[in-house]
């Protein structure tokens, strides 16, 4: 399937056979293919909590409206992000480019982002969605199903995995084989409704 195809393919799966589990091939490829995603100065904030852990999985159903696709897919992403991965070793994230340009840009970090708290949550926010949209291309692309997720209690889940307190959590991502397929797309917006030429 190709890239276009996937786009057009994917839709939020709720229903998943609870008997599939992904290799852990597939399980590192997909995941991989989501470190991929483009991440403001390189800093690659996102963190993915995958929920392996039967018991685990049922307490966070309980705090997500019972809703089956948590228990039930194959896998269970928890979308986080590191607010403060801007000040942790940031040459770390350079360190291959050519030493002008980590001259230019080591130093750069800390400028956009110290005592800019709004910025550093709205790049996270960013960058988990544009990981979160690469995990489920890929996983279209190997024959699975996602449903990303934001119904649920985010403190809640937030203690059930231990979140650091300079973490967040951005969304979760239900991947699995669907055993129902998605109802037809209930209400897209026409084209010129949604695309500015220029100005509003």
């Amino acid at each position: 399937m190709n890239t276009l195809e996937a786009i057009a393919a994917r839709r939020a799966i709720k229903h998943y056979d609870p008997t599939h589990r992904l290799t852990e091939d597939e399980t590192r490829q997909l995941l991989q293919a989501a470190m991929q995603a483009p991440t403001a100065f390189n800093i690659q904030h996102w963190r993915f909590v995958n929920v392996t852990d039967p018991e685990l999985r049922k307490q966070i159903r309980a705090v997500a409206w019972d809703q089956a696709q948590v228990t039930d897919a194959s896998l269970l992403l928890i979308l986080c992000a590191d607010l403060s991965a801007w000040k942790r070793d940031a040459a770390r994230y350079w360190k291959d480019a050519p030493q002008p340009v980590q001259d230019i840009l080591v130093p750069a970090i800390d400028g956009y982002y110290k005592d800019r708290p709004q910025v550093q949550r709205d790049e996270c926010m960013r960058s988990t969605g544009l990981a979160g949209m690469t995990l489920m291309l890929a996983a279209k692309a190997m024959g699975y199903d996602s449903c990303p997720m934001d119904g649920f209690d985010f403190d809640a889940v937030a203690k059930l995995i231990k979140l650091p307190d300079d973490h967040v959590i951005s969304f979760m991502i239900a991947i699995g084989k669907g055993t129902q397929p998605a109802w037809p797309k209930p209400g897209q917006l026409s084209y010129d409704e949604v695309v500015i030429e220029n100005t509003f």
